[in-house]
């Protein structure tokens, strides 16, 4: 797809994130399985659960544009995938792993961070208000994702990994 408006640009964040997400229903399930705090195992899943809703909301905002998620890969998800599936392969401590997946999962968040808020700012910027409220609602869910993962990492998974 030829970008020369911020509409091309903006569909094609759009079907990047869905991509993104996408790819990351099948990696949260694999991230749960393996943590070994429960706490850690329980924010995975809880995320697949606003994941898959967050992919919902891609894909009405892509029907209301007419537009379909297409084929886009999106490489920078595929990468940060990939490195959390190395971090499970390793034969790590299961408190040294819990942190690797941390750091994992935080890549991520902060992708998704950034992403949703670009689309937020291109909605507002093409009028699609509501679309703005969707991406804003997604942004916080992300946020609040990446800070609960910070309160794990700080205050239970890294010390028990120093030990």
């Amino acid at each position: 797809m030829r970008i020369t408006s911020m509409m091309d640009l903006y569909v094609d964040q759009l079907q990047d994130m869905h991509s993104a997400e996408t790819q990351l229903i099948e990696a949260l399930p694999k991230m749960a399985n393996v943590a070994f705090n429960p706490d850690l195992s329980t924010a995975f899943t809880e995320h697949l659960t606003q994941t898959k809703e967050q992919l919902e909301r891609l894909d009405t905002i892509l029907a209301s544009l007419d537009k379909t998620p297409g084929r886009k890969v999106c490489k920078a998800a595929q990468g940060l995938v990939e490195e959390g599936a190395e971090m499970i392969a390793e034969d790590a401590d299961e408190e040294v792993q819990d942190a690797a997946l941390i750091v994992s999962a935080q890549k991520v968040e902060h992708y998704e961070i950034a992403s949703y808020g670009c689309l937020r700012t291109f909605a507002t910027l093409l009028g699609r208000s509501k679309d703005a409220q969707l991406h804003a609602k997604t942004l916080e869910e992300e946020k609040a994702a990446d800070r609960l993962l910070t309160k794990l990492a700080v205050n239970i998974i890294n010390a028990k990994a120093m030990a």
